[in-house]
């Protein structure tokens, strides 16, 4: 049976992509974005299972109202793609209030409204499965990023309890964790903070060891995410991009040394 589709950030990115992907092979799909101009062709060449939804998903109103024009419009919706997110770059001690609380409006309270708006809809279904772009970075913490590292460790906080939450009601969740792909995401979209000099050499010493991976194609994506919603027993998280998952497991294991090394410290903090 053919999927509903509810796609914040649909006009670019990946929530375009997963979006493309489902409406040709059949699906509906309500492509949600702050200007729907960008999404007009995808409605033109899907005129019967594509609808445009503006929404800026920092309106915790509107976006509950964007549900409900979804559910008028289809009758249900089987696939939510909280997508809609951007990269704010900058030491920590260079952020501004301003900028940390735009990057947690968009990145996390963002995801969370659509997630509470959508839930009601995917009870009373008893079925449903809600997909949080979260990112390599959601388990990795690195330099020059660590108020979107901060973003997404905390949707990967809130999605893991809601997944024990609802897996009662029928509603699956997947943290989607891609590294390093050939979107917008590091430029025109990206947010930077001014830079403090005081960070300059250390800067430079970044430049001279990258971390970064060659970038994936975005369009890879979409056969896999159709695979992923396909799936009777989706995954909780899973890692996009090749070597993603050596590196999570190198972060792991520098963990699990460390509280093994740390363990006397651990005990002894329990009882005088």
């Amino acid at each position: 049976m053919a999927k509903v589709w509810f796609v914040t950030g649909a006009s670019r990115g990946f929530g375009r992509v997963w979006a493309t992907a489902a409406l040709q092979r059949g699906d509906s799909v309500a492509l949600a974005a702050r200007e729907t101009g960008a999404v007009q062709d995808l409605v033109d060449a899907h005129p019967d299972t594509a609808l445009a939804v503006p929404l800026d998903v920092t309106d915790r109103d509107r976006v509950f109202a964007a549900v409900q024009e979804v559910v008028d419009r289809f009758g249900r919706i089987d696939v939510v793609a909280n997508n809609a997110g951007f990269g704010h770059f900058g030491m920590v001690e260079e952020a501004t209030e301003q900028e940390v609380r735009a990057q947690f409006e968009t990145n996390v309270f963002g995801a969370l409204w659509v997630t509470q708006a959508v839930l009601p809809v995917l009870r009373a279904q008893g079925s449903g499965h809600i997909l949080q772009t979260s990112s390599r970075m959601g388990v990795q913490a690195v330099p020059n990023l660590g108020i979107y590292n901060a973003s997404k460790f905390a949707l990967e906080a809130f999605s893991d309890s809601l997944a024990q939450e609802v897996r009662g009601f029928g509603i699956k969740v997947t943290l989607v964790e891609p590294q390093g792909y050939a979107t917008d995401w590091s430029g025109s979209s990206a947010h930077r903070s001014e830079r403090n000099p005081a960070y300059d050499d250390f800067r430079a010493w970044l430049a001279e060891h990258p971390t970064t991976v060659p970038p994936g194609q975005p369009e890879a994506t979409g056969p896999v995410i159709l695979e992923i919603v396909d799936r009777a027993e989706p995954p909780l998280r899973v890692l996009f991009g090749h070597g993603a998952v050596e590196r999570v497991e190198a972060v792991y294991a520098d963990r699990l040394r460390t509280w093994d090394e740390t363990r006397d410290l651990t005990e002894r903090a329990d009882h005088l």
